[in-house]
């Protein structure tokens, strides 16, 4: 028995990687035990663990402290932090960590939720297409955006997940009306922004798993729907209510060198986002060492539906994070079949369809 220390698991993420690991109980003749921690009061209530244990946000002092008297009272051997930002702060203490012999499968912390110019210099100097992209400091920069990139531009969030303040703005006054109404009711400061080429094209997905430099298997997929898109903005909240698996060797190759340039030997779970400009080349939005909110999901999917362990992305991570071999000969790139669609919508559960062929999964 595996005896882990999930982090967040009240999240959609944290709820899904649970949710694939009981399938490998049944799948596998495998068992786990699952201490899971979770920050918000209510949604701790949602994963099926074994020790439910609420903890301080993970900016408090006490966060990792805690995590260290639980790994040691229950005897815990390997920790995943799933939500992005306690990942980064485990990543940042991971010595504290291995000192108390817990295994941990984690990309560097500078590779987590790393601000969005900082990721626009590292591909741009490494030659992987991105939109281009200025980093506001003055009002006067806005300006000058849209006299170099024209018009419309997208303006965004230096950090944060979920298109954080991203709007598109046709106009420089447009632009500076969005930055001068989030810097008075106290989201952000125009250093906080950037402003970017808009990109009308697809919207595309990059997940990938590397071990010790080495791609191990990646799939990618294209968002077609956002829940709750009439009344956001701009259309995107985050998650994807509607996707599907696509193969693309342009999408795979960019993805795959993307990762790269972010860090040129990455160990554990990456993920970029893309966007087709107006021919429809794909250039990268985003890069980061973390998962995507559906990442386990798909593979729950696609693992129960198909009965391959080996679709199941979160079971492939946990075997590499405890120094197991894998018992399959995977794909480097596309994992999963094309053209399935997750298709997903609060209260209502999750489907799985390809083409007449719909599996209600959740």
């Amino acid at each position: 028995m595996k005896r882990i220390l999930v982090t967040g698991v009240g999240g959609i993420g944290g709820v899904n990687f649970i949710r694939s690991l009981r399938l490998v109980e049944e799948q596998c003749y495998e068992k786990f035990f699952i201490v899971g921690t979770e920050y918000n009061i209510y949604y701790i209530e949602f994963p099926e663990v074994d020790v439910k244990f609420r903890t301080p946000k993970h900016s408090d002092e006490n966060f990792i402290p805690t995590l260290v008297k639980l790994i040691k009272s229950y005897s815990l051997e390997f920790l995943h932090p799933h939500p992005s930002s306690e990942a980064k702060v485990v990543s940042e203490f991971r010595g504290l960590f291995e000192d108390v012999g817990v295994k941990l499968y984690l990309p560097r912390p500078e590779d987590i939720m790393p601000s969005k110019f900082y990721m626009y210099e590292k591909l741009k100097s490494n030659n992987v297409p991105v939109p281009e992209t200025i980093h506001l400091k003055s009002m006067d920069d806005i300006d000058e955006a849209f006299e170099k990139l024209g018009s419309p531009l997208w303006i965004r969030a230096i950090s944060g997940a979920g298109g954080r303040l991203s709007l598109k703005v046709q106009s420089p006054e447009e632009a500076k009306m969005w930055v001068k109404l989030n810097s008075l009711q106290g989201r952000a400061k125009i250093e906080e922004f950037i402003i970017q080429e808009y990109l009308p094209g697809r919207d595309l997905v990059f997940d990938s798993l590397w071990f010790n430099g080495e791609l191990i298997t990646s799939y990618a997929r294209e968002r077609i729907e956002y829940p709750f898109k009439h009344i956001s903005l701009t259309g995107i909240t985050g998650t994807p209510s509607v996707a599907k698996t696509i193969h693309d060797d342009e999408v795979n190759s960019v993805g795959i060198a993307a990762v790269k340039a972010l860090n040129p030997n990455p160990h554990g779970f990456y993920s970029v986002d893309l966007r087709g400009d107006v021919n429809g080349k794909p250039k990268v939005t985003e890069v980061d060492g973390k998962w995507h909110t559906t990442a386990p999901l798909w593979g729950y999917s696609m693992a129960k539906v198909y009965g391959k362990p080996e679709y199941n992305i979160a079971y492939l991570y946990i075997k590499l994070g405890f120094n197991e071999k894998l018992n399959w000969s995977l794909e480097r790139v596309n994992l999963f079949p094309e053209e399935h669609y997750l298709i997903r919508q609060m209260d209502s559960g999750v489907i799985l369809k390809f083409n007449e062929n719909v599996w209600r999964v959740v």
